[in-house]
């Protein structure tokens, strides 16, 4: 067993100065298990103990190149010795949005530090550029914190709420005004009669589709091949912006993300997480003419820190790398080993089991037979068998969420001896949890906190 005698001691501090200890309720694990990282080199974190991770949280996604990546710290290391923040344009956002429209094809770009800003904003674009109010989301997607969107996330969903062909927005949290809920329509992802019948129905109200073109809180679930083309046709024929969150996506699964991925053209597109490799930043991008809303005195996009040195010197760095070199391939091979080694592992055990999503980003369900299509199937799977897996395997070193709707992110960094050792260790995590008599087979779904 490891030990974590600093950690827990610098957690008890924390926990005196941060509600939970945290800054973001995802960080909480409980106060047996929350970590507290004293630093990251590659594929690894360590802990205040200097016990040492293999990491496929990635910061939840942003760690595309590996901890700490040299050039991408030399070039901010540099940039920001002439100042960081000036209220003007500066040379490392027009560099860094130039790069964005090279590789995903965007006509315009503007800046932001947060993906939650990002949809935030996006969504403002839209509804001031059809002069509608009402937003389509999908069950078991994460568009950010703000309150217009927080509705039927997949930590929200402890069970479906209302039928399939009804769907209820269920609020992520207290505090969000009830009212906001007249806003939101959500629907079952890849449900093509659903989303048909509900924008015939209601397209004079409906300013926007937003969507995770992939889940990327639900078990990295992948959208039926004609869906995405689905939504893009019903957008052009109703006149509703179609709004691709690339979050998760963006520079992850291909260097022009989900849209040169699937092969389709989103209205507004939005960014974070890979493209800064950690460091914070965001950005909306979209056609020139509905970007072009955002007009000074018009329609309000603003931030302080937008555009700042910091994340556009990243950005541009990060960019430049994974435009010029193999580092995407690199991560989708560390992710096909994966997928295909813990696939075998849990078939040797016994274990019924869907793997799922794109190598860069890929989750699989326990105890589930078939292809998940919808957040409603994750929700049949044994969440609870995954997290005492995902425990076990926290003990041994290898670090991802113990829950399944969370997905393996993986790096340029992770090597195939990284993958290896992951695979030796998950092997071992199995096998003990197995040993302790967890029974095999369907079972009654508890929810995990994170």
């Amino acid at each position: 067993m490891r030990q974590w005698p600093k950690t827990r001691a610098r957690f008890l501090r924390a926990k005196e100065v941060m509600p939970w200890g945290v800054t973001s309720n995802f960080r909480y694990w409980g106060d047996d298990q929350t970590i507290v990282v004293s630093r990251g080199e590659g594929p690894y974190i360590y802990d205040l103990d200097g016990n040492r991770y293999i990491d496929y949280r990635l910061g939840y996604g942003p760690v595309i190149l590996g901890h700490g990546h040299p050039a991408v710290v030399e070039r901010v290391s540099q940039a920001i010795r002439d100042g960081v923040i000036f209220a003007a344009t500066t040379e490392w956002e027009i560099r860094a949005a130039e790069r964005i429209i090279r590789m995903t094809g965007v006509d315009m770009v503007r800046f932001s530090n947060s993906g939650t800003e990002a949809t935030m904003h996006a969504l403002r674009i839209a509804r001031a550029y059809t002069g509608r109010e009402k937003v389509i989301k999908f069950e078991g997607q994460y568009h950010g914190h703000h309150d217009y969107l927080l509705f039927s996330t997949a930590m929200a969903l402890r069970q479906p709420m209302g039928s399939r062909r009804h769907p209820i927005p269920v609020v992520a949290s207290s505090g969000i005004p009830r009212v906001i809920a007249d806003l939101i329509i959500t629907l079952p992802f890849n449900d093509f009669e659903a989303v048909e019948r509900t924008v015939k129905a209601k397209w004079g109200d409906i300013a926007a589709i937003i969507v995770e073109p992939m889940l990327g809180n639900s078990a990295a679930i992948m959208p039926h091949p004609e869906f995405l083309p689905f939504l893009r046709r019903l957008c052009d024929e109703y006149g509703i912006v179609l709004i691709f969150d690339e979050v998760k996506t963006g520079f992850r699964i291909a260097r022009g993300g989900a849209q040169e991925f699937f092969g389709v053209r989103a209205d507004l597109v939005t960014y974070a997480k890979a493209m800064g490799n950690g460091f914070p930043i965001s950005a909306i991008g979209g056609k020139r003419e509905i970007m072009m809303t955002i007009e000074p005195g018009a329609v309000a996009h603003a931030g302080t820190y937008n555009g700042n040195v910091v994340g556009t010197a990243a950005a541009d760095a990060t960019l430049e790398i994974l435009e010029t070199t193999d580092a995407l391939e690199r991560a989708a091979q560390a992710g096909e080993r994966l997928m295909k080694g813990i696939s075998e592992i849990l078939t040797e055990a016994g274990i019924p089991h869907a793997v799922s999503g794109h190598p860069n980003m890929f989750s699989f369900l326990l105890n589930f037979e078939g292809t998940p299509r919808d957040h409603r199937d994750t929700m049949s799977s044994d969440i609870e068998l995954y997290a005492e897996i995902g425990l076990a395997c926290y003990e041994r070193g290898v670090m991802f969420e113990v829950d399944p709707r969370e997905p393996w992110f993986t790096s340029a960094a992770h090597t195939p001896e990284v993958v290896d050792e992951t695979l030796n260790r998950f092997a071992d995590a199995v096998r003990a949890v197995l040993r302790k008599g967890k029974p095999v087979g369907p079972a009654e779904v508890t929810s995990v906190g994170k």
